[in-house]
């Protein structure tokens, strides 16, 4: 499994864990939610910008989804 997935994984199960949908998350992040699936499924690329916005739309520390 490469990083990407790795990262999408820890995405989606910190997410399940908040009890957030992928429509909140976007929402938070002012994008489609199509694109939070494709974070999840590890078919994009974050910048470390866009990986610091996630993590405080998911209320977590960067680190945590690094990991």
């Amino acid at each position: 499994m490469d990083i990407s997935a790795k990262f999408g994984k820890r995405v989606r199960a910190t997410r399940l864990k908040k009890k957030i949908s992928q429509a909140d998350v976007a929402k938070l992040l002012g994008v489609h939610r199509s694109f939070v699936s494709q974070i999840e499924r590890g078919v994009v690329n974050l910048s470390l910008k866009n990986i610091e916005k996630l993590a405080r739309a998911l209320g977590v520390s960067p680190d945590k989804l690094l990991r």
